[in-house]
């Protein structure tokens, strides 16, 4: 239980984390005069398409750890049957 709330913590520290960071890029390039506005619109869209691309690869990357683990648990549950069997054929061979 502990841990779903742990979880969520971190969660939104990193939310607000974001928030802040996008916030500030933005009050940046609203307040850079100098730069001109598709300079700043250039700038916005590669921010953009690098978090999406980021939230990409978590995804993938926890999705592919979920996957291992399934298989892990698979493997094991198969290793105790054929150990509980052996055990069985075992017992009664004596």
């Amino acid at each position: 239980m502990t841990d779903s709330t742990d979880n969520k913590l971190i969660i939104l520290l990193n939310l607000a984390g974001v928030g802040l960071a996008y916030g500030m890029l933005g009050i940046s390039l609203w307040l850079s005069t100098e730069v001109p506005l598709a300079t700043k619109g250039y700038w916005a869209m590669g921010v953009l398409l690098l978090t999406l691309s980021l939230i990409n690869v978590v995804k993938y990357r926890f999705d592919n750890r979920s996957s291992e683990d399934r298989i892990r648990k698979i493997e094991e549950a198969r290793n105790e049957k054929l150990l509980e069997d052996a055990l069985k054929d075992q017992d009664t061979s004596y």
